[in-house]
């Protein structure tokens, strides 16, 4: 069996592993073999050597300095992927006395919340399920307890293609985000957050590593006993090298915070990544041909969910334009029709070309 090859690169809609920068891979391409000269690549130099550990600090020394980040907040690269970080953080901050608040927002809080519940109280502040997650509840909505550990949200929903655009009110309570799909993507303020986590996946870098920004007021509260390699303060402690680490991904991420950085930083991010979000929603409001799945109050920068007048045309629409060199189009199957993930790397003009070919498709078959 062969698969079809292009010497060409596509526009890559995947919502993750999903697109990079082609600088950021044409300069690991580079030193793939010799990285600085050092006679080895990064995936052959020990995670204890003096070119790694120079990495790695450039690494968090790029998020630090993007989201101008407090003296007072860790940054970790750890594995397992925002999935172990749902266990993670209701052991290290959930007893069997105290509860934390949950807002359902989609597929990933729902998952995050099952597994806290294994560990303690959970409290469903709120949940847009019965519109299929169209929604961000509101702020009136929201049954937020003064007493809870820590309220958890999921910033950005990649399978419904909503967004948070700005956090809730939790008074004193810390907020711990699930922010994997959005991270890197726009300026924040960083201080409303006790713990912020992300796959490297979709903005920061490839599969693999797990980004977890920490406050040191949260490690006050992990409890005594629990495994090692789940215990946030021993991350802390051994700076995210307890044991090895996924020395290529900090590689990656470390070349990808650098590049966000010579394009003018997470402002300008912000700037071009509402423009390639509202060049395709304005594509999808013009016509009935196209219907939006999220509100437009909720949409998501990142990941534009859509559908069409049919299933059968949805699934024409996703063949023609992978023919086209549109890739990964097909939306999941929880909410069905597309979705096109639009994260910082992916160019412009790949959005262009796909409402040209939205256009062209409607022209054919509307």
């Amino acid at each position: 069996m062969t698969t079809a090859t292009t010497t060409e690169r596509i526009y890559n809609f995947s919502a993750g592993p999903a697109v990079l920068p082609l600088q950021v891979l044409e300069k690991a391409q580079s030193e793939l073999t010799n990285l600085n000269g050092i006679g080895m690549s990064i995936m052959e130099i020990s995670h204890r050597s003096k070119a790694f550990e120079e990495i790695i600090a450039r690494a968090e020394k790029g998020i630090r300095d993007l989201l101008n980040l407090p003296e007072n907040y860790h940054v970790l690269f750890l594995q397992g992927g925002a999935s172990l970080q749902f266990s993670m953080v209701p052991m290290n901050f959930l007893s069997k006395d105290r509860s934390a608040d949950y807002i359902l927002t989609g597929t990933w809080s729902k998952k995050a919340a099952k597994e806290a519940k294994r560990v303690g109280p959970v409290n469903i502040a709120a949940t847009a399920e019965d519109g299929n997650f169209k929604r961000i509840p509101r702020q009136e909505e929201l049954k937020l307890d003064e007493q809870a550990a820590y309220v958890h949200i999921t910033t950005n929903n990649t399978i419904h293609g909503t967004q948070w655009r700005k956090e809730p009110e939790t008074g004193n309570v810390p907020i711990v985000a699930d922010s994997s799909s959005e991270i890197l993507s726009r300026a924040i303020d960083v201080q409303k957050y006790g713990l912020i986590y992300g796959g490297a996946q979709k903005n920061l870098g490839p599969s693999g590593v797990t980004v977890v920004i920490i406050r040191d007021d949260m490690l006050k509260l992990v409890p005594d006993g629990l495994h090692t390699m789940l215990d946030y303060r021993v991350q802390v402690e051994n700076k995210s090298l307890y044991n090895t680490p996924n020395t290529f991904g900090i590689y990656i991420i470390d070349l990808v915070c650098q590049w966000i950085r010579d394009k003018g930083g997470l402002a300008q991010m912000e700037r071009e990544n509402e423009a390639k979000a509202k060049l395709l929603y304005d594509a999808i409001d013009a016509t009935d041909f196209y219907q939006g799945h999220a509100e437009r109050e909720a949409r998501s920068l990142m990941n534009v969910t859509f559908r069409l007048p049919s299933e059968d045309l949805e699934k024409q629409f996703a063949k023609e334009a992978t023919a086209a060199q549109l890739d990964g189009l097909k939306g999941h199957r929880s909410v069905g029709g597309l979705r096109a993930s639009i994260y910082n790397a992916f160019p412009r003009e790949g959005v262009e070309a796909l409402v040209s070919f939205m256009k062209e498709f409607e022209r054919k078959n509307g």
